[in-house]
């Protein structure tokens, strides 16, 4: 029987071998890992975070590198950007028809089934389990974790909907389970700067 810290060496390299083989890409896919992820995020992120600069944390990558795969979904059609109605400067990011049809060849589809597989306490035990993680290894490289609305400190319900105190904003519905760049987890990250990155086209 292993240990603690084997146990948890063990847990570690299978998550990084699932996240490998759940981007692996076949010889029929029409984009790359980096490109599946850019799509997907703009697919899964709220409306303040579908910027480059939220992408480029997401990703843990610079905002040069996440620009040049932004830059080649806008080329493909799959993605359409938006000046920001406060900010002339700032841009957002939306899913064309043609990106949403893509998504149905997104290679994660097939993890996505795996874990459908699941018992119902599993997935749930799952999603803390991992959320968890993602919180705490934001906090000791301090980075900013990403979460959804639902499950941040700064979320409350409100009938069939809800408000976020860090933006001091009503949220749609439809926002709620989006992914956001202003979460905050059970484990608090270190606090940055604001400012430290904007969203320039």
């Amino acid at each position: 029987m292993m240990d603690g810290l084997g146990t948890a060496r063990r847990i570690a390299e299978l998550l990084v071998h699932l996240g490998r083989a759940a981007r692996l890409e076949d010889t029929k896919s029409r984009l790359t890992a980096a490109q599946w992820t850019c799509l997907r995020f703009f697919a899964n992120a709220n409306g303040s975070t579908r910027t480059p600069s939220g992408f480029a944390r997401f990703q843990a990558t610079t905002r040069g590198t996440a620009s040049q795969t932004i830059k080649t979904l806008e080329q493909r059609g799959l993605i359409v950007r938006h000046k920001s109605a406060t900010d002339g400067r700032s841009v957002r990011f939306d899913l064309t028809q043609n990106g949403e049809a893509m998504l149905a060849e997104d290679p994660l589809r097939d993890l996505v089934g795996s874990i459908g597989d699941l018992a119902p306490d599993q997935r749930t035990d799952l999603l803390e389990a991992l959320s968890h993680l993602t919180a705490s290894l934001a906090g000791a490289r301090q980075t900013r974790a990403f979460g959804t609305c639902r499950d941040c400190t700064h979320f409350t319900p409100t009938g069939g909907s809800g408000y976020c105190a860090c933006m001091a904003v009503a949220l749609a519905t439809d926002e709620i389970d989006k992914l956001c760049a202003s979460y905050d987890g059970p484990v608090r990250a270190p606090q940055l700067e604001e400012g430290q990155q904007n969203d320039r086209a």
